[in-house]
Protein backbone atom coordinates (compact mmCIF):
# COMPACT_ATOMS: atom_id res chain seq x y z
CA UNK A 1 0.00 0.00 0.00
CA UNK A 2 1.49 3.50 -0.96
CA UNK A 3 2.25 6.09 1.55
CA UNK A 4 -0.02 8.92 2.02
CA UNK A 5 3.44 11.72 2.83
CA UNK A 6 4.73 12.03 -0.87
CA UNK A 7 7.40 13.94 -1.56
CA UNK A 8 7.13 15.45 -5.00
CA UNK A 9 9.96 17.06 -6.93
CA UNK A 10 9.06 20.07 -8.40
CA UNK A 11 10.48 22.27 -11.02
CA UNK A 12 9.37 26.01 -12.01
CA UNK A 13 9.51 26.70 -15.54
CA UNK A 14 10.22 30.28 -16.82
CA UNK A 15 7.19 32.27 -18.59
CA UNK A 16 7.35 32.74 -22.14
CA UNK A 17 6.66 36.43 -21.86
CA UNK A 18 9.83 37.18 -20.10
CA UNK A 19 12.27 38.32 -22.01
CA UNK A 20 15.04 41.32 -21.88
CA UNK A 21 16.09 44.65 -23.30
CA UNK A 22 19.63 46.03 -23.48
CA UNK A 23 21.26 49.34 -24.60
CA UNK A 24 24.52 49.17 -26.76
CA UNK A 25 26.27 51.03 -23.66
CA UNK A 26 26.02 48.39 -21.66
CA UNK A 27 27.67 46.10 -23.90
CA UNK A 28 30.32 48.57 -24.99
CA UNK A 29 31.35 49.41 -21.43
CA UNK A 30 31.75 45.88 -20.73
CA UNK A 31 33.97 45.00 -23.57
CA UNK A 32 36.14 48.28 -22.11
CA UNK A 33 36.35 46.79 -18.54
CA UNK A 34 37.16 42.96 -20.36
CA UNK A 35 40.19 45.18 -22.16
CA UNK A 36 41.12 46.60 -18.96
CA UNK A 37 40.78 44.19 -16.58
CA UNK A 38 43.63 42.55 -14.59
CA UNK A 39 46.42 40.48 -15.98
CA UNK A 40 45.72 37.60 -14.02
CA UNK A 41 41.64 37.80 -14.95
CA UNK A 42 40.55 35.23 -17.06
CA UNK A 43 37.05 36.94 -16.91
CA UNK A 44 35.33 40.28 -15.77
CA UNK A 45 31.88 40.42 -13.67
CA UNK A 46 29.63 43.15 -12.86
CA UNK A 47 26.26 44.50 -12.15
CA UNK A 48 23.89 45.82 -14.41
CA UNK A 49 21.31 48.68 -13.60
CA UNK A 50 17.83 49.62 -15.44
CA UNK A 51 14.30 49.40 -14.72
CA UNK A 52 11.64 46.47 -15.32
CA UNK A 53 8.89 47.49 -18.22
CA UNK A 54 5.36 47.77 -17.13
CA UNK A 55 4.85 44.39 -19.86
CA UNK A 56 7.20 42.96 -17.60
CA UNK A 57 10.43 42.74 -19.69
CA UNK A 58 13.75 44.11 -18.07
CA UNK A 59 15.27 47.11 -19.64
CA UNK A 60 18.66 47.14 -18.98
CA UNK A 61 20.35 50.82 -19.48
CA UNK A 62 24.00 50.84 -17.35
CA UNK A 63 26.39 48.46 -15.63
CA UNK A 64 29.38 48.78 -13.70
CA UNK A 65 32.31 46.47 -12.90
CA UNK A 66 32.69 44.95 -9.57
CA UNK A 67 36.16 43.38 -8.86
CA UNK A 68 36.56 39.82 -7.57
CA UNK A 69 38.67 36.57 -6.77
CA UNK A 70 37.61 33.40 -8.57
CA UNK A 71 38.77 29.96 -8.06
CA UNK A 72 37.47 26.82 -8.44
CA UNK A 73 35.28 26.45 -5.98
CA UNK A 74 34.83 30.30 -4.54
CA UNK A 75 34.08 33.66 -5.72
CA UNK A 76 34.78 36.83 -3.56
CA UNK A 77 32.70 39.74 -4.70
CA UNK A 78 34.03 42.65 -3.16
CA UNK A 79 30.49 43.92 -1.92
CA UNK A 80 31.61 47.57 -0.23
CA UNK A 81 33.16 48.33 -3.58
CA UNK A 82 29.45 47.21 -5.11
CA UNK A 83 27.03 48.95 -2.98
CA UNK A 84 29.20 52.51 -3.08
CA UNK A 85 28.84 52.30 -6.94
CA UNK A 86 25.55 51.84 -6.47
CA UNK A 87 24.92 54.53 -4.40
CA UNK A 88 27.01 57.00 -6.54
CA UNK A 89 24.82 56.14 -9.74
CA UNK A 90 21.56 56.41 -8.36
CA UNK A 91 22.56 60.18 -6.92
CA UNK A 92 22.98 60.77 -10.75
CA UNK A 93 19.92 58.76 -12.08
CA UNK A 94 17.45 57.55 -9.04
CA UNK A 95 15.33 55.73 -10.87
CA UNK A 96 18.01 53.15 -12.15
CA UNK A 97 18.19 49.82 -9.84
CA UNK A 98 20.19 46.88 -9.85
CA UNK A 99 18.34 44.31 -12.42
CA UNK A 100 21.19 41.65 -12.53
CA UNK A 101 24.58 41.35 -13.31
CA UNK A 102 26.69 40.16 -16.63
CA UNK A 103 30.05 38.26 -16.59
CA UNK A 104 31.95 37.76 -20.09
CA UNK A 105 32.86 34.39 -21.16
CA UNK A 106 30.35 31.97 -23.50
CA UNK A 107 27.38 30.73 -21.48
CA UNK A 108 27.16 30.23 -17.72
CA UNK A 109 30.04 28.53 -15.68
CA UNK A 110 30.48 26.99 -12.04
CA UNK A 111 30.61 29.94 -10.09
CA UNK A 112 28.20 31.57 -11.85
CA UNK A 113 25.43 29.88 -9.56
CA UNK A 114 27.47 31.23 -6.63
CA UNK A 115 27.39 35.02 -8.18
CA UNK A 116 23.67 34.91 -8.61
CA UNK A 117 22.68 33.86 -5.40
CA UNK A 118 24.34 37.15 -4.05
CA UNK A 119 22.20 39.05 -6.84
CA UNK A 120 19.46 37.24 -5.67
CA UNK A 121 19.60 39.23 -2.31
CA UNK A 122 19.80 42.38 -4.03
CA UNK A 123 16.73 41.81 -6.44
CA UNK A 124 14.05 39.30 -7.35
CA UNK A 125 14.48 37.43 -10.31
CA UNK A 126 17.89 38.99 -11.51
CA UNK A 127 19.11 38.66 -15.13
CA UNK A 128 22.22 37.24 -16.23
CA UNK A 129 24.08 38.50 -19.04
CA UNK A 130 26.93 37.06 -20.72
CA UNK A 131 28.88 38.69 -23.46
CA UNK A 132 31.51 36.29 -25.08
CA UNK A 133 33.97 38.38 -25.62
CA UNK A 134 36.51 35.40 -26.45
CA UNK A 135 34.91 35.01 -29.87
CA UNK A 136 33.80 31.06 -29.55
CA UNK A 137 31.51 30.98 -32.47
CA UNK A 138 33.66 33.63 -34.66
CA UNK A 139 31.44 36.43 -32.97
CA UNK A 140 30.51 38.40 -29.90
CA UNK A 141 27.76 36.43 -28.95
CA UNK A 142 25.34 38.01 -26.42
CA UNK A 143 22.77 36.16 -24.00
CA UNK A 144 20.44 36.47 -21.03
CA UNK A 145 19.48 33.80 -18.69
CA UNK A 146 16.94 33.64 -15.82
CA UNK A 147 17.28 31.27 -12.35
CA UNK A 148 15.05 28.61 -11.84
CA UNK A 149 14.69 26.27 -9.42
CA UNK A 150 14.71 22.67 -8.82
CA UNK A 151 13.01 22.00 -5.33
CA UNK A 152 12.50 18.44 -3.48
CA UNK A 153 9.20 18.95 -1.26
CA UNK A 154 10.67 21.74 0.41
CA UNK A 155 13.90 21.37 0.29
CA UNK A 156 16.12 23.37 -3.08
CA UNK A 157 18.27 21.11 -4.77
CA UNK A 158 19.28 23.37 -7.80
CA UNK A 159 19.08 26.00 -9.73
CA UNK A 160 19.34 25.78 -13.95
CA UNK A 161 19.65 28.56 -16.03
CA UNK A 162 17.36 29.19 -18.78
CA UNK A 163 17.79 31.17 -21.71
CA UNK A 164 15.31 34.46 -22.46
CA UNK A 165 14.84 36.11 -25.70
CA UNK A 166 17.20 39.46 -25.52
CA UNK A 167 16.49 42.42 -27.53
CA UNK A 168 19.41 44.89 -28.30
CA UNK A 169 18.06 48.43 -28.64
CA UNK A 170 20.24 50.61 -30.89
CA UNK A 171 20.07 53.29 -33.86
CA UNK A 172 21.76 52.70 -37.22
CA UNK A 173 24.55 54.76 -35.53
CA UNK A 174 25.28 52.47 -32.62
CA UNK A 175 24.46 49.42 -34.92
CA UNK A 176 27.38 50.13 -37.31
CA UNK A 177 29.90 50.58 -34.52
CA UNK A 178 28.40 47.02 -33.02
CA UNK A 179 28.67 45.09 -36.44
CA UNK A 180 32.58 46.04 -35.93
CA UNK A 181 32.56 45.05 -32.61
CA UNK A 182 30.73 41.77 -32.84
CA UNK A 183 33.76 40.48 -35.74
CA UNK A 184 36.99 38.96 -34.89
CA UNK A 185 38.77 41.42 -36.42
CA UNK A 186 38.99 44.59 -38.35
CA UNK A 187 41.62 45.71 -40.62
CA UNK A 188 40.33 49.53 -39.71
CA UNK A 189 37.71 51.42 -38.57
CA UNK A 190 35.12 52.34 -41.45
CA UNK A 191 35.08 55.89 -42.79
CA UNK A 192 31.73 57.73 -42.97
CA UNK A 193 31.36 56.96 -46.59
CA UNK A 194 31.67 53.25 -45.81
CA UNK A 195 29.55 53.91 -42.70
CA UNK A 196 27.03 55.29 -44.86
CA UNK A 197 27.58 52.84 -47.85
CA UNK A 198 26.35 49.82 -45.08
CA UNK A 199 23.40 51.54 -43.88
CA UNK A 200 22.19 52.00 -47.98
CA UNK A 201 22.74 48.58 -48.04
CA UNK A 202 20.92 47.13 -45.29
CA UNK A 203 18.19 49.85 -46.03
CA UNK A 204 17.91 48.58 -49.64
CA UNK A 205 17.64 44.81 -47.88
CA UNK A 206 14.72 45.93 -46.20
CA UNK A 207 13.26 47.43 -49.11
CA UNK A 208 13.97 44.29 -51.17
CA UNK A 209 11.87 42.32 -47.69
CA UNK A 210 9.18 44.79 -47.59
CA UNK A 211 8.62 44.05 -51.83
CA UNK A 212 8.88 40.83 -51.61
CA UNK A 213 5.98 40.75 -48.88
CA UNK A 214 3.71 42.88 -50.38
CA UNK A 215 3.94 40.93 -53.68
CA UNK A 216 3.55 37.67 -51.68
CA UNK A 217 -0.27 39.38 -50.02
CA UNK A 218 -1.18 40.22 -53.52
CA UNK A 219 -0.88 36.93 -55.14
CA UNK A 220 -2.33 35.38 -52.02
CA UNK A 221 0.84 33.44 -51.02
CA UNK A 222 0.49 35.37 -47.48
CA UNK A 223 -2.65 35.94 -45.45
CA UNK A 224 -2.54 40.08 -45.26
CA UNK A 225 -1.78 41.93 -41.81
CA UNK A 226 -3.92 45.38 -41.12
CA UNK A 227 -0.77 46.37 -38.64
CA UNK A 228 1.86 45.97 -41.23
CA UNK A 229 0.20 47.32 -43.86
CA UNK A 230 -1.03 49.99 -41.89
CA UNK A 231 3.10 50.41 -40.83
CA UNK A 232 3.68 50.11 -44.58
CA UNK A 233 1.28 52.96 -45.62
CA UNK A 234 2.67 55.89 -43.06
CA UNK A 235 6.18 54.78 -44.12
CA UNK A 236 5.74 55.43 -47.30
CA UNK A 237 3.48 58.61 -47.21
CA UNK A 238 6.12 60.32 -44.81
CA UNK A 239 9.02 60.44 -47.86
CA UNK A 240 7.99 63.62 -49.54
CA UNK A 241 8.44 63.02 -53.59
CA UNK A 242 11.46 64.53 -54.73
CA UNK A 243 12.43 63.87 -58.28
CA UNK A 244 16.05 62.14 -58.83
CA UNK A 245 18.02 65.02 -59.72
CA UNK A 246 16.70 67.58 -56.69
CA UNK A 247 17.16 64.17 -54.59
CA UNK A 248 21.13 63.99 -56.19
CA UNK A 249 21.52 67.83 -55.46
CA UNK A 250 19.99 67.70 -51.85
CA UNK A 251 22.80 64.87 -51.07
CA UNK A 252 25.41 66.87 -52.60
CA UNK A 253 25.22 70.36 -51.03
CA UNK A 254 24.37 68.21 -47.27
CA UNK A 255 28.07 66.01 -48.09
CA UNK A 256 29.36 69.02 -49.20
CA UNK A 257 28.88 70.92 -45.82
CA UNK A 258 29.54 68.17 -43.46
CA UNK A 259 33.06 68.17 -45.73
CA UNK A 260 33.51 71.87 -45.03
CA UNK A 261 33.31 71.16 -41.16
CA UNK A 262 35.45 68.95 -41.15
CA UNK A 263 38.12 70.76 -42.81
CA UNK A 264 37.36 73.89 -40.14
CA UNK A 265 37.38 71.08 -37.39
CA UNK A 266 41.15 70.03 -38.71
CA UNK A 267 42.23 73.65 -39.07
CA UNK A 268 41.23 74.13 -35.37
CA UNK A 269 43.20 71.49 -34.08
CA UNK A 270 45.90 72.16 -36.02
CA UNK A 271 45.85 76.09 -34.86
CA UNK A 272 45.30 74.18 -30.83
CA UNK A 273 48.34 72.17 -31.61
CA UNK A 274 50.64 74.96 -33.06
CA UNK A 275 49.43 77.76 -30.19
CA UNK A 276 50.11 74.80 -27.05
CA UNK A 277 53.62 74.20 -28.58
CA UNK A 278 54.39 78.00 -29.42
CA UNK A 279 53.02 78.61 -25.40
CA UNK A 280 55.72 75.32 -24.57
CA UNK A 281 58.29 76.85 -26.01
CA UNK A 282 57.99 80.33 -24.95
CA UNK A 283 57.89 78.92 -21.39
CA UNK A 284 60.91 77.20 -21.88
CA UNK A 285 62.83 80.39 -23.22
Amino acid sequence: MASADQIVLQFFPLSTSLSAKVHPLVIFNICDCFVRRPDQAERVIGTLLGSVLPDGSVDIRNSYVVPHNESSDQVALDIDYHHNMLSSHQKVNPKEVIVGWFSTGFGVTGGSALIHEFYSREVANPVHLTVDTGFTNGEASIKAFLSVNLSLGDQQLAAQFQEIPLDLRMVEAERVGFDILKTTSVDKLPTDMEGMEASMERLLALIDDTYKYVDDVVEGRVAPDNAIGRFISDSVSSIPKISPPAFDKLVNDSLQDQLLLLYLSSITRTQLSLAEKLNTAAQIL
